[in-house]
């Protein structure tokens, strides 16, 4: 078992909130999900996100040094639709996202059909690839821009029921298709991933795929097979990718991941026996794979990337959005709570 699971129920999910706001804000949003109607009227005075081929649309922020998530009123974006020539009413095509702090509801809208150059002209903004686009924005707005495409690729691949092969219809939140020929309820899905940064007690394992860009290495990652536990897909990812046996797994946290499809990320630490850490790599599944020190992750943590377009460092981690990351800064701040510690005796 997880040694610290208890901290799904303590310090890791403890969220800074009024309880009763929060409460509030989740009936609410509910409502929204379920009644067609009240989802219809809240649009009419939310706030929409547009994604073109799923990128999002991005403005830079008011002081011009960065750049953050466009996000449209319904009533300016539909007069937007009619300046360029298209039916206003597109926007009704809109999936509910969530609502802010202030009940402000929030959507998300493909308009990959439409002008590209006329509408980051009329919104002005840009389009930016999501990968890119996690570099550029607030850490804050990430889980927002991951949540807009992957419900919208949901959407965009199960158009058809898959007993019957028949149109499936969805409700106007976005919160499920039904087919009503077989009477079946499809809801979007996320894929259950493991993500463990593996540690010898000195140092940690990281890999990198050849998908990734050059020179970024992250924790090693699986998808849980049918039937798995999180404990059993761990143990049998690190096995398979690098052929080394773990123990004392311990819970980190949790994210959802757009890519490749929509994936849940369930992170977590693991030792391995000092005396047993000769890695052998599945080059099926991995370019490359070594123990990293203290002095090199702390470095590559302090000298981030600025800017995945222009030239790479020759090694670097995944960006502060991407759970993995926070999986390596705890192991970094345990080594240097460690060292502080042993530097007392």
């Amino acid at each position: 078992m997880l040694q610290s699971f208890k901290h799904l129920f303590s310090c890791n999910l403890v969220l800074s909130r009024s309880i009763s706001g929060y409460v509030s804000r989740m009936r609410y949003l509910m409502r929204l999900k379920e009644d067609d109607e009240a989802c219809r009227e809240a649009l009419k005075s939310g706030k929409v996100l547009l994604y073109h081929k799923l990128s999002p649309l991005l403005r830079k922020t008011s002081c011009g040094s960065g750049y953050k998530l466009a996000s449209l009123k319904t009533s300016d974006l539909e007069q937007i639709f009619e300046k360029i020539g298209k039916d206003k009413h597109i926007v009704n095509e809109s999936f509910l996202l969530g609502c802010t702090d202030k009940n402000e509801p929030q959507f998300s809208l493909e308009v990959g059909d439409l002008d590209r150059s006329a509408l980051e002209h009329e919104c002005r903004g840009m389009f930016v690839d999501l990968r890119k686009a996690f570099f550029m924005i607030p850490g804050p707005e990430s889980p927002l821009a991951a949540k807009g495409p992957a419900l919208l690729r949901w959407h965009q691949t199960n158009c058809f029921c898959s007993a019957t092969g028949q149109p499936t219809v969805r409700n106007q939140s976005g919160g499920f298709r039904v087919c009503h020929s077989s009477g079946i309820t499809y809801y979007p899905k996320m894929a259950p991933v493991v993500i463990v940064l593996v540690s010898d007690g000195s140092r940690c394992l990281l890999a990198c795929q050849a998908m990734f860009p050059p020179g970024m290495y992250s924790a090693l990652s699986g998808f849980c097979d049918m039937g798995e536990s999180v404990e059993e897909a761990l143990h049998r990812e690190v096995a398979e990718e690098v052929g080394l046996e773990v123990e004392n797994l311990q819970y980190s946290g949790s994210q959802h991941w757009p890519f490749p499809q929509s994936s849940f990320m369930f992170a977590c630490h693991a030792a391995v026996n000092p005396d047993k850490t000769q890695v052998n790599i599945d080059k099926a599944e991995l370019e490359d794979a070594r123990w990293f020190t203290y002095e090199e992750i702390t470095e590559a943590l302090q000298n981030p990337p600025p800017d995945p377009r222009r030239e790479l460092p020759l090694f670097w981690v995944p960006p502060s959005y991407a759970i993995a990351n926070q999986l390596i800064r705890e192991w970094a701040n345990q080594q240097q709570l460690s060292r502080e510690l042993h530097r007392l005796k």
